[in-house]
């Protein structure tokens, strides 16, 4: 194994591993694709490698003998057939492999095993553009944040669960000499300790974010000593596989067997998710989807799971300084890639008595037509509209838009489709909004994946607080806004939300929404709720995929 990696790397892990600690602004990846970061080729090389996996098989794996290939990814910008196809495997093939690379993984310390996987992204990094491409035709996001989410934010992820688990493998000595007074004598025992890991790991990939949410968990194991079989979503597959590729040649590069890290796909009509999660050899499972398998996982029986499901997120509004700053910041977190991100807003509550904004109460009714407004100017903006809403990933959410007219209440704005005009064949909708009382709760108490929007009205702020907790503690939420001048509304919502589990956004306007999430500073949900039961990255996402065992002797002599 090249040694060097621990030097070359050193620092990089260091200054990760400070970020976790202070919390503040840390980016290892560079956000911007600009030609002066990425180099003046970059994103015309990125594009020509994404055609040329079209229509051909995937071939960069390190995975041999498979038994078929298969796929079945279609591009939400053309609504047409991606042709990349990938080699399948049996179960239990990935399950025998994946055992045989454990033995060799487990004993390969912390410290080359961080930093094996920094050079591994390191080397994604130089593959951002073409999984940017990947990611905007599998998923529908569109190209900017293709090129974040799935590049350097992903990435800044996956090294932040490294910098998590070394520090917790490391965390105590590796060896002491132990000895207790006894009055004549001293008793001296030798002690050893080993962080040992739990054993085959699974990650069960998204179809929105087929990188983001997958490399946390992908990482964690990996760096704590664990296989890894990464099973993405079967509608957007390519993005992951690319930096599954990047992983296993690094691996291979060590002397490792590239089967430390290997990718699974479901084939057109066999769906392997569950026979692999029912395996008793697979120990560990990180899921990211709908609530219903996430329970599903949850419930397997011998495994340890890192759950993230789906949730209703609330924006609480009582007072504001600028109403116009805070709608337009609103109607861009809903609009934001089609309202597709686990963050996006969902119910919206609104006292019936009106808003304050700078001491002047504004009256409910123009409060509901200032957000309405505030989205059909943005979804009306031909310039910045494509690069916001992007595309619809699943046609299963488009019809989900058109049929929230289940929802009890007034429908305030409609959707419609509207011209991408880089792709005529998009598959696009614009938000819904709809008024809803508060008696309504069977309408608001679940989940409208996509650009759906719910103004509820409500008695009073206090009634405001207190349906958003109930709503994150009986189903979830991963975000929540609020609105206040009030230090004593703003005290209370710390303290209710905060009781739910939930992370809160206050007073947000100007360029930052509450769907973002910050790596080494933002933890991304909590485990505090029923939106999921793990949280990157705290040190209990890492610490539950290994073991502390001592070993002790008497010291001879």
């Amino acid at each position: 194994m090249n040694l060097e990696l621990a030097d070359k790397h050193r620092e990089t892990l260091q200054k990760a591993v400070q970020a976790l600690h202070t919390r503040t602004f840390f980016a290892h990846y560079p956000e911007n694709p600009s030609p002066e970061v990425y180099g003046e080729t970059a994103d015309k090389e990125g594009r020509e490698k994404y055609k040329s996996f079209l229509n051909n098989k995937f071939t960069e794996l390190l995975q041999e003998g498979e038994q078929a290939w298969v796929g079945q990814e279609e591009s939400p910008y053309e609504q047409q057939e991606l042709g990349v196809k990938y080699p399948f495997f049996e179960p239990e093939t990935l399950i025998s492999r994946a055992e045989e690379a454990f033995h060799q993984w487990r004993k390969v310390k912390p410290v080359d095993r961080a930093a094996i996987l920094v050079e591994a992204l390191e080397r994604i990094k130089t593959r951002f553009f073409d999984i940017a491409y990947a990611t905007m035709h599998t998923t529908g996001q569109a190209y900017l944040m293709s090129f974040q989410a799935s590049g350097p934010h992903a990435a800044d992820r996956a090294l932040e669960a490294v910098a998590a688990g070394y520090e917790e493998q490391t965390r105590f000595p590796e060896s002491a000499e132990w000895e207790k007074p006894m009055g004549k004598y001293n008793l001296k025992l030798n002690k050893t300790w080993k962080a040992v890991p739990k054993g085959i790991a699974l990650v069960i990939g998204c179809s929105t974010f087929p990188t983001w949410n997958t490399v946390p968990g992908m990482f964690a194991s990996l760096v704590t000593g664990n296989p890894v079989i990464v099973k993405p979503h079967p509608k957007a597959v390519l993005p992951i596989a690319i930096v599954v590729a990047e992983v296993q040649r690094v691996l291979q590069e060590n002397g490792l067997n590239p089967n430390i890290c290997q990718l699974s796909v479901d084939a057109d009509d066999r769906l392997i998710t569950k026979e692999l999660a029912e395996n008793p050899k697979v120990k560990l499972i990180d899921y990211t989807g709908g609530t219903e398998f996430g329970n599903y996982v949850e419930r397997l029986p011998g495994k340890t799971t890192f759950t993230e499901k789906t949730g209703v997120n609330s924006i609480i509004l009582d007072s504001v300084e600028d109403l116009d700053k805070v709608v337009q910041n609103l109607a861009f977190s809903l609009t934001l890639y089609s309202g597709q991100m686990c963050t996006a807003p969902q119910n919206f509550f609104v006292p019936e008595t009106g808003v304050k904004v700078a001491g002047e109460t504004v009256p409910y009714e123009q409060v509901v037509e200032k957000l309405a407004g505030a989205v059909t100017a943005l979804v009306n903006n031909p310039k910045a509209a494509p690069h916001i809403l992007g595309a619809i990933q699943n046609p299963a959410t488009a019809e989900r838009v058109q049929g929230a007219a289940s929802v009890k209440g007034r429908q305030v704005l409609s959707s419609c489709d509207f011209e991408n005009p880089m792709f005529s064949n998009a598959r696009t909708c614009t938000p819904v909004i709809y008024e809803v009382d508060a008696t309504e709760k069977e309408s608001y108490s679940r989940e409208l994946f996509g650009p759906v929007a719910l103004i509820i009205k409500t008695k009073s702020t206090d009634q405001s607080i207190e349906l958003a907790k109930e709503m994150a503690m009986n189903y979830g939420a991963i975000s929540c806004g609020a609105y206040t001048t009030d230090p004593q509304v703003k005290e209370k919502i710390m303290d209710e939300m905060g009781l739910a589990g939930t992370p809160v956004s206050f007073n947000l306007t100007g360029g930052i929404y509450v769907n973002q999430n910050a790596s080494f500073s933002d933890f991304h949900v909590t485990g505090g709720n029923p939106a999921g039961n793990a949280s990157f990255t705290n040190p209990e996402f890492v610490i539950k995929r290994f073991t502390w065992v001592g070993f002790r002797e008497p010291v001879m002599g």
